[in-house]
């Protein structure tokens, strides 16, 4: 089959043949069809300091996609040859604490499909059966391909109620603007989200934001002014893990105020704990996607009218990976898709 290969502990990819995957009796093999490029697949390209520590190659990447089963194996219960489905990337131990009590995210055993197993920027993929979703509805295979992502800012935007409330995200990437999204559908009052990226605001307006900041020409203080607020934000979704977010976040909470923070910091940051403790501010920390709880919840949406498809911006064939990845690095847009139906 045709893969994108890190062959050794060095930066780049090659597009190159490898064996198709085997597959166990718990296992469904699966024909890829698109693929997500994710920040993880930037970083194990790049081969920086965090992939070197975190991953060991050589490696098929990738964890975002979406595809038809084509083998089932003799276990396999629930899911069938012809299923159009996309995957849950973290694959669990099941015996641990957290799994037994049926938190299976917070697996302190998790494989990460594309970063410690061979992952799905292949034509195809293996993966037990408990991590694989079935679309029993309609879906777009570019859509079903960014089910991983919608399902980092589904968590993240669902961690605390969201029902009249004013929202504050900060970080309008493709995360950012599905939980734009997200906050819009179950019905805040405002929503608002800061960049520093105008193509990416304006996509933010496009999935129907209130107020799209550019936090180099405009402030979240004055954004609040405009909107008429006079106690803060209720909500904050912090998705960008710049230094200056979370600071400037709790300076334009409620008393009271909650903060679900995706956003990975390079750095550390600095913040007014005195406020956190004196407004009673809480910060919880959002990773992957809760099992499977928020699939179900991404599923209900979309069949209730979310449309996040205009996060979708670029839609390369898998022969273009390199500019479909010079494209994602760049910043500038919303997800970049792959076709690895084109060989």
């Amino acid at each position: 089959m045709k893969a994108l290969y890190k062959p050794g502990p060095a930066a780049g990819f090659e597009l190159t043949d490898r064996p198709e995957p085997s597959a166990g009796a718990g296992d469904v093999t699966i024909r890829v069809l698109r693929t997500g490029i994710c920040g993880t697949d930037l970083h194990i390209q790049a081969w920086d300091a965090w992939a070197a520590g975190a991953v060991a190659a050589p490696l098929v990447p990738g964890h975002e996609f979406c595809g038809d089963v084509v083998e089932v194996g003799a276990d396999v219960r629930d899911v069938r040859v012809g299923d159009l489905v996309s995957g849950e990337g973290h694959v669990v131990c099941g015996t641990c604490r957290n799994c037994r009590a049926g938190r299976r995210h917070m697996c302190i055993r998790t494989s990460g499909v594309g970063v410690d197993r061979d992952g799905a920027f292949a034509e195809y993929v293996v993966l037990p059966e408990s991590n694989v979703w079935v679309h029993h509805t309609p879906v777009e295979p570019e859509l079903g391909a960014i089910f991983d992502p919608f399902g980092n800012a589904v968590h993240t935007a669902l961690s605390f109620p969201l029902v009249g409330e004013d929202v504050l995200i900060t970080g309008a990437g493709p995360i950012g603007l599905m939980a734009a999204a997200v906050a819009r559908h179950v019905g805040a009052r405002y929503v608002v989200i800061t960049d520093v990226s105008e193509p990416r605001l304006e996509l933010a307006r496009q999935l129907g934001v209130d107020v799209a900041v550019n936090v180099t020409t405009g402030s979240i203080a004055d954004t609040q002014h405009a909107l008429g607020m006079v106690e803060g934000f209720d909500v904050a979704l912090e998705m960008s893990g710049h230094p200056t977010a979370l600071p400037d976040v709790i300076a334009n909470l409620n008393h009271g105020g909650r903060i679900a923070m995706l956003g990975l910091p390079s750095q550390p940051i600095t913040i007014d704990w005195a406020k956190v403790v004196t407004h009673m501010i809480t910060i919880k920390g959002i990773y992957g996607r809760e099992m499977f709880e928020t699939w179900y919840a991404m599923s209900a949406m979309l069949r209730s009218g979310l449309d996040i498809s205009a996060v979708i911006t670029d839609r390369l064939p898998a022969t273009e990976w390199q500019r479909a990845f010079a494209t994602a690095r760049a910043g500038q847009g919303g997800k970049v898709v792959l076709d690895w139906t084109v060989f």
